[in-house]
C-alpha cells in the first residue's frame, strides 16, 4: 500500500498496531472496572470501621470522599504511566523528569500546596465535616465535600461555594452539640407585663413535650426597656438544625395568645439564635 509515496507493507503495519491497541484496550476497560470496585470497598471498609467505633455520619462521609478522590487521581496516573508504556515510551525519563517539574510546580504554586497542607489539617482536626453548617472564609452554609484542594459550601440561597483550603480560617461550626432557641418578643408599654409572660410561661409548657427541645423552653423575663417596646425573652436548647423552626413555631402560638388577650406587638421585633457554650 502507497500512503503519501511512502510504501506501507498492510499485514506488517496491522500486526505491529493491533497488539497495541489490544493493550490500550484492556488497559481502560481495566481502569473502567477497578475504579468502580476500588470506591466500593472504601466505603464498605469505612462503614465496617465506624461499626466499631463512635464515628459521625458526616466524619465518615468527609473520609469517603477523600479516599475515593485520592485512589482515583492515583489510578488516572497509573494509566497514564501504563498507557504511555504499552505505546514503547520508557516510564523511567518520564519519571525524573515528573520529578523536576513537580518540584518547579512547587516553587511556582504555593497556593496549590498550601490548599493540600490546610485541606489536609482540617481534616485531621475536625474542624469540618459533611452536612456541618459553618461559617468560614465570609461563607455561610451547609459542607458538601471536602476535598484535597478545595470544600465546597453550600449557602441557604443554594449557591454552591468553592473555597480553596488556605482561605479556611478561623472556622465557626455550628454543628457541633445542642444550638439555643432565643426569641425575644416586644409588648407595648400599655400592655401589662405580668399577662404577657404568663402567657409566655403557657407557651413553654406546650413545648416543653416536643422531642425537638432538649431542655426547655422557659419564659426568662424582662430583657429590655427602650422608648418602643418592652422586650421579652423565651429561650430553650433544642437539636441541631431544628432551632429555626422551633422558633417560628414558638413565634406563632405567642402571636395566636397574645391576640386572644389582646396584647399588642410593636413592629420591631427579632430573633436571635445563639450557639450553645460548650
Amino acid at each position: 500500500m502507497d500512503v503519501f509515496g511512502i510504501t506501507i507493507d498492510l499485514k506488517e503495519f496491522l500486526s505491529a498496531i493491533l497488539p497495541v491497541l489490544g493493550k490500550i484496550l484492556l488497559l481502560i476497560v481495566a481502569y473502567l472496572i477497578i475504579v468502580p470496585i476500588g470506591k466500593k470497598v472504601i466505603e464498605k471498609s469505612l462503614q465496617n470501621a465506624a461499626k466499631g467505633q463512635k464515628s459521625s455520619p458526616g466524619r465518615m462521609k468527609t473520609l469517603e470522599k477523600l479516599l475515593t478522590n485520592v485512589f482515583s487521581y492515583v489510578m488516572i496516573f497509573v494509566l497514564i504511566l501504563m498507557l504511555f508504556s504499552a505505546l514503547g515510551i520508557k516510564i523511567g525519563p518520564l519519571l525524573a523528569g515528573a520529578g523536576v517539574v513537580g518540584l518547579a510546580i512547587a516553587f511556582g504554586a504555593q497556593g496549590l500546596v498550601s490548599d493540600i497542607v490546610t485541606g489536609f489539617f482540617v481534616i485531621l482536626e475536625r474542624q469540618l465535616e459533611i452536612d456541618d453548617y459553618v461559617t468560614t472564609a465570609s461563607y455561610d452554609g451547609i459542607v458538601e465535600e471536602i476535598g484535597l484542594r478545595t470544600t465546597k459550601i453550600r449557602s441557604f440561597d443554594g449557591t454552591l461555594n468553592y473555597v480553596p483550603n488556605r482561605y479556611i480560617e478561623g472556622v465557626a461550626n455550628h454543628s457541633r452539640g445542642n444550638m439555643r432557641a432565643l426569641v425575644d418578643i416586644g409588648i407595648s408599654h400599655y400592655d401589662n407585663m405580668d399577662d404577657a409572660i404568663a402567657i409566655l410561661k403557657y407557651v413553654c409548657e406546650e413545648f416543653q413535650d416536643d422531642e425537638r427541645f432538649k431542655e426547655g423552653p422557659d419564659a426568662v423575663g424582662v430583657q429590655s426597656i427602650d422608648t418602643a417596646q418592652i422586650t421579652l425573652r423565651v429561650i430553650g436548647q433544642t437539636e441541631n438544625g431544628l432551632q429555626w423552626a422551633c422558633e417560628r413555631d414558638m413565634r406563632k402560638r405567642i402571636k395566636e395568645e397574645f391576640n386572644k388577650k389582646g396584647i399588642d406587638m410593636p413592629l420591631s421585633q427579632h430573633v436571635v439564635v445563639q450557639k450553645e457554650a460548650q
